[in-house]
């Protein structure tokens, strides 16, 4: 299997992309290609001991920076690191993508150049978050700020393929995020969906669902627009860090609380990794054509090792084909 990785995506590129590529070509087996300049990325390598064995570099010298307008991806940087991993992909010269760049680029990339899958309207950002009990699918995290309905019922449909194939979930339950349970609160946008979704057969929806009770575990699949569930999705991450801060602060402010840390620092480790983003290393753009996978900005080589491995269990258990079969037979339902 080939994973084409975007050499100079994210903070810490390209030596984490190289960090994590090395390790997934051990571990997991696969071939990686990295795109970005050849020069620098054959320097970094020697200069970190990193073994490029199993990693073949596709040269270009340009990047596409996370400040610019993600449509340059299409002119005016066409031949950048992303660009040219996507075409690789396109081009099925890879079996999926692993990158940590511009997530507006990508959304866009993903679209125009590996393209959306037959049916689907928008590609959208599935993050896996924990939750008390396992975990949960926020569909769309940041792809698409204005949404309709019929969007929110595809999300709905890719999520739950994606967390039964890929984290085991049976019949996951799907859950729109909303400023109150009931089936009239909302805007338009909301009050519209909930009835699309509710009348759907093709998913298990519990109905809507507020924001406080998406850590408690009370959904699999949490609905929302990419504008919410951006500020959702930050939000757990700074909350997550606050926290873990605080207990550390906790047990480190006496000789007291540091012999209560060590009695309880395996729980205390075990909770940290339950909330790390780099052990799910990236969030499916579920709706592309292909499988592609938007790492962490700041991913270090660990995350980028996870991001690929998180791309190659896409590529096992065909997801992809899974949506399409339920597309078509959504299709098929309507006409009959």
């Amino acid at each position: 299997m080939k994973i084409v990785v975007d050499g100079f995506g994210g903070d810490n590129a390209p030596l984490c992309v190289l960090q994590g590529s090395e390790m997934a070509v051990k571990e997991y087996g696969v071939e990686i290609i990295i795109t970005g300049d050849e020069e620098i990325i054959k320097k970094t390598a020697k200069e970190n001991n990193i073994s490029l064995d199993g990693i073949e570099i596709v040269h270009t010298t340009d990047v596409i920076e996370v400040c610019e307008d993600p449509t340059t991806i299409l002119k005016e940087h066409n031949n950048s690191s992303m660009a040219a991993a996507l075409k690789l992909l396109a081009e099925k010269k890879a079996d999926a993508f692993v990158g940590a760049g511009s997530t507006g680029a990508l959304v866009v990339g993903a679209s125009l150049i590996v393209r959306r899958m037959k049916g689907i309207k928008r590609v959208a950002l599935g993050t896996v978050i924990p939750a008390k009990g396992g975990c949960y699918m926020l569909m769309d995290s940041g792809a698409n700020v204005e949404c309709r309905p019929e969007m929110f019922k595809q999300f709905a449909l890719m999520g739950s393929i994606y967390m039964e194939n890929i984290i085991g979930v049976k019949n996951p339950r799907v859950a729109l995020v909303n400023i109150g349970a009931e089936e009239t609160k909302g805007s338009q946008l909301q009050i519209d969906s909930y009835k699309l979704l509710k009348e759907s057969d093709e998913v298990n929806f519990i109905g809507n669902i507020e924001a406080r009770d998406v850590p408690l575990g009370e959904a699999d699949v949490v609905v929302a627009d990419g504008f919410t569930g951006n500020v959702m999705l930050k939000l757990t991450e700074g909350l997550a860090k606050y926290l873990m801060g605080e207990l550390k602060g906790v047990f480190t402010s006496g000789l007291k609380s540091k012999l209560a840390a060590a009695m309880v620092m395996k729980n205390i480790k075990g909770m940290k990794d339950s909330l790390d983003y780099k052990e799910y290393g990236g969030a499916p753009l579920l709706g592309s054509s292909m499988p592609v996978i938007k790492a962490h900005g700041s991913s270090d080589g660990y995350a980028f090792k996870n991001a690929i491995r998180q791309a190659k269990e896409f590529v096992e258990t065909d997801v992809n084909a899974k949506i399409l079969n339920a597309l078509l037979k959504q299709k098929e339902n309507k006409s009959e």
